[in-house]
């Protein structure tokens, strides 16, 4: 029996859990794992970038991922603690408190509370629109831009060298390529024979987890090296060994004076993990075909946050590097992120010593795959091909992803599509028109084609918004068709494409009447839609228009506007272009 659309709604893991099968349970039982063994080395580094003891970050990956699986909407999405979430937290709390101290432990936890419960309030409110401003392009840019993060941030483990970790990606790679001839080349061959290992697999046993095969391969082409040749002489680092304690109950301060000097860094916590977690799910979600409920997502989110504020967690958001490799890994159902948990706890209490073993140019080419992964080749094509602008909203974003911190890249993605959008608004096609003989109805069609030109009477499409960007456009085409047809003294406004009209648009329609009547002409309306009409005439904008210059049908218009015309014009006209004009014109030699 399906679950009650009401509760599934509070409830959602209701709508996905019929899906489940033995099939989808041993794909994401597969994927759980694999991202169990990758979090482990990932969750000491960004504890340790967090300024907090190396074990928080496996509990931040424990409890909260579990809660965002269960409550969020994407079925890839891996909540956890992440690179830049890391860095904020140590940027904003060092001042407040000494990394790694208990004070510093509690503010980490109340910082995570307070986001969560910030993040849990905007999705109750459905607030989830606002994200519908990070256009596809940008999260195309901003996924790329991400990829090439994640090899970046593996080059000191892939080739060896010694690269700072938190650094950014420009003093990454000056760094890299000043070591370059250093390259320790055990642990380049270690690295290439997992990426070797995870193609092959990839292609001969598509069935077979490759990523677990890879790391397999080249955990045992380490050990056998280290064996040979001995740890000392390859120089091979491996992941050493980690914590493996459960994670305990903890308190956050809710004190008026901890909440107060906190809010400000709670909020920037809730920007910054709300744009990536909505990110990274709309990015994997594009590649999986799945349409992500944003308003859902936030209150994944912000339950996860406020789990991890109860379970020695600090602030957590969707990682690139676990989704992305729970997609590649062949997750079905978000159980796959759920399962996670209890499977992190299991290897760091009984794998973790064997893995202590495993070589970290391994995991670096593991993470490589991912992020070739990442990369949306079509989607780049298509944009590239497709638009100018959307190209420039690409590169841009990419560049900003590499360049700035990833909140302001999202942030420079969103505005330039905005900024784009607006050009396009602010500039309606306006097309002159005329009856089109052709058809028995004498329909409108563009004077581009061919069609004769009534010599009194321009006849105007405008398709778009009038609105207060648009305004210059729209009135220096008004213009220029005054100065250009000066015979042309009446005006028609096909108006039945006109999106939307505000009271600056109203405006300039005013000003045109104005303008036509002085000249000895009218400014006359066909096809305006009720909304724009409401706008002129609530506005007092139809009382200098003429409430006899609007029109519901073009025939009607042109037998009204006719009256105006002068017949002596007419009488010369040739061009016989409505029904009204006379049927018998004068010969030019009369």
């Amino acid at each position: 029996m399906p679950p009650l659309p009401a509760l599934a709604k509070f409830l959602p893991f209701l709508a996905w859990w019929p899906r489940v099968t033995r099939a989808t349970l041993r794909a994401d039982a597969t994927a759980a794992l694999i991202g169990a063994i990758v979090v482990l080395p990932q969750g000491v580094a960004f504890a340790t970038l967090a300024g907090l003891p190396p074990q928080y970050g496996l509990y931040c990956a424990m409890v909260p991922a579990a809660v965002a699986a269960l409550f969020g909407s994407s079925r890839h999405a891996v909540t956890g603690p992440t690179n830049a979430v890391s860095l904020y937290v140590f940027a904003t709390l060092t001042p407040l408190a000494v990394p790694g101290s208990t004070q510093y432990v509690s503010l980490a936890f109340t910082i995570a509370f307070m986001s969560g419960a910030i993040m849990l309030a905007m999705g109750l409110l459905r607030m989830g629109r606002l994200v519908n401003f990070v256009s596809h392009t940008v999260v195309v840019g901003f996924t790329a831009g991400a990829a090439v993060l994640i090899v970046a941030s593996q080059l000191r483990n892939f080739f060896g060298v010694h690269v700072e970790t938190g650094s950014s990606f420009l003093s990454t790679m000056r760094s890299f390529f000043s070591q370059a001839l250093e390259a320790n080349p055990y642990a380049v061959l270690i690295g290439l024979v997992t990426l070797a290992a995870g193609a092959l697999a990839r292609r001969v046993l598509p069935k077979a987890p490759y990523m677990i095969v890879a790391l397999a391969v080249g955990g045992c082409a380490g050990f056998a090296l280290n064996l040979l040749l001995t740890p000392e002489h390859t120089g091979i680092r491996t992941l050493g060994p980690l914590p493996g304690a459960l994670p305990s109950l903890s308190v956050p301060d809710l004190s008026a004076d901890t909440v107060k000097s906190l809010m400000g860094i709670a909020f920037g916590v809730t920007l910054l993990s709300l744009t990536e977690a909505m990110s990274v799910a709309r990015a994997v979600g594009l590649r999986a075909g799945q349409r992500i409920d944003a308003n859902q997502e936030f209150v994944g989110q912000g339950l996860a946050n406020v789990a991890a504020s109860v379970f020695s967690g600090y602030p957590c958001s969707a990682s690139f590097n676990r989704s992305g490799l729970n997609y590649e890994a062949g997750a079905r159902t978000p159980l796959a992120a759920a399962l996670s948990a209890p499977l992190l706890v299991a290897v760091a209490f009984a794998v973790a010593p064997l893995l202590a073993y495993l070589p970290l140019a391994s995991m670096a080419a593991l993470l490589f795959m991912v992020a070739w992964g990442l990369f949306d080749v079509a989607a780049l094509r298509a944009i590239l091909r497709a638009s100018r602008s959307e190209a420039t909203v690409l590169m841009f974003t990419f560049a900003a992803t590499l360049l700035m911190n990833l909140e302001v890249a999202i942030l420079v993605g969103v505005t330039l599509s905005l900024l784009v959008y607006l050009n396009r608004t602010s500039r309606p096609q306006m097309r002159a028109m005329a009856p089109d003989p052709r058809h028995s109805v004498r329909r409108f069609g563009p004077v581009a084609r061919g069609i004769a030109e009534c010599p009194q009477l321009k006849i105007m499409s405008i398709e778009g918004s009038i609105y207060f960007g648009a305004t210059d456009h729209v009135e220096t085409h008004f213009e220029t068709l005054r100065e250009v047809a000066r015979e042309q003294k009446h005006l028609l406004v096909v108006a039945r494409n006109i999106n939307f009209l505000d009271i600056a648009g109203g405006e300039v329609l005013a000003r045109e009447a104005r303008a036509r009547r002085w000249g000895g002409g009218r400014l006359w309306l066909e096809g305006l839609r009720q909304p724009a009409e409401r706008v002129l005439r609530n506005g007092g904008f139809l009382g200098e228009i003429g409430e006899d210059a609007v029109f519901r049908d073009k025939r009607e218009a042109v037998a009204r506007i006719f009256e105006k015309l002068d017949p002596g014009i007419c009488a010369r006209c040739r061009a016989r272009i409505f029904e009204e004009c006379p049927t018998r014109p004068l010969r030019e030699d009369a």
